[in-house]
């Protein structure tokens, strides 16, 4: 899932460029879809959540650290300034989001556990009508309505075996999704990379912090896991998913969003569900049930819907994540 979607100056898209965007924005799409289903052969050999989303956060912020560091030599007093969010968004959503993710991924599969995190425009209506006592537009409850019932497909509890506390643990990385979309609409001077730069670290923080205070499980055994029928050393899944899934997304996302904009970037990101589902079936051989993928349809064209609606607004629902546990800069 990407990190960061902040509103920033207005992005040009030229239309000879939409094509390059199209393909840098699928690319990565595709390299976030990656790290539920490389991360669970280590869930499989005994690492922790918490262990895999630690040095997943760790090793990524190592790796952003000098982009981070020239982009902002110049804006120590912006970044000063802005602590509060840079603090909120890495433990919500950096460790809160892609921790349960982890967590729920342990537990159930790797599609059903993103399509719940992807209920979180819905729940941001819902706490929108409370907190503004306005009633949404029709299509934005219409969207929420099909998403709802996508939900329960998804869930399907009628013709799948889900575990409980799975479950849980997608919908807690439901809320830090949240986190993300609401702290992602609010204006900031920071450049796009910021959030993402800087959050990363937070988040690692706080996770070692909570770990070293026995309050996160943390095992890590370096012995070789299964991947696809072989074994291989516990580095080969990590890599693809802290090069992959973070490092590249990351870099691809923000490059794809300068050709594209974010309108169209905030859609085609929607595609990590697709690729997600293909990378689990592959890899996992985890196919979901046909109730299931009625509901990720249903879930998908209910956030289409309020992403629309939406989409006019100065002030309303930001452009959606890659797997939360990740992130499109979405310049505005």
């Amino acid at each position: 899932m990407p990190l960061v979607s902040i509103h920033s100056r207005p992005v040009s898209s030229p239309k000879k460029h939409l094509a390059t965007g199209l393909v840098l924005g699928l690319a990565a799409s595709l390299t976030f879809a990656t790290s539920g289903t490389f991360v669970r052969p280590l869930l499989d050999a005994g690492w922790t959540p918490g262990a895999a989303v630690f040095w997943r956060v760790t090793l990524a912020s190592a790796i952003l650290a000098p982009a981070a560091i020239w982009i902002l030599r110049t804006q120590l007093r912006e970044v000063i300034s802005e602590w509060r969010l840079i603090l909120t968004f890495g433990i919500f959503a950096v460790a809160t989001a892609q921790g349960m993710y982890f967590a729920a991924v342990s537990r159930m599969s790797v599609s059903v556990a993103l399509l719940i995190e992807y209920t979180a425009p819905v729940a941001l209506v819902a706490l929108a009508w409370v907190r503004q006592r306005h009633r949404p537009s029709g299509m934005v409850l219409a969207g929420s309505a099909v998403s709802i019932v996508g939900l329960v497909c998804v869930l399907d509890l009628t013709g799948a075996s889900l575990d409980a506390l799975g479950v849980l643990f997608g919908f807690t990385a439901m809320v830090g999704a949240a986190t993300y979309f609401a702290l992602g609409a609010r204006p900031t001077k920071l450049p796009a990379m910021a959030l993402p730069a800087l959050g990363l670290p937070v988040g690692a923080v706080t996770l070692g912090l909570l770990i070293l205070a026995g309050l996160l499980p943390y095992s890590a055994p370096l012995v070789d896991v299964e991947l696809m029928g072989s074994p291989v050393p516990w580095w080969v899944p990590l890599s693809v998913v802290v090069v992959f899934a973070t490092a590249a997304a990351y870099s691809l996302g923000i490059a794809g969003i300068g050709l594209m904009g974010e309108r169209l970037s905030s859609f085609v990101s929607l595609s990590e569900v697709l690729f997600a589902a293909l990378v689990a079936a592959i890899v996992l051989r985890e196919i979901p049930t046909a109730m299931q993928l009625f509901g990720g349809v249903l879930i998908v064209g209910g956030v289409v819907l309020i992403r629309i609606a939406s989409g006019n607004q100065p002030a309303g629902i930001p452009a959606l994540p890659d797997e939360i546990e990740a992130a499109h800069p979405h310049p505005r």
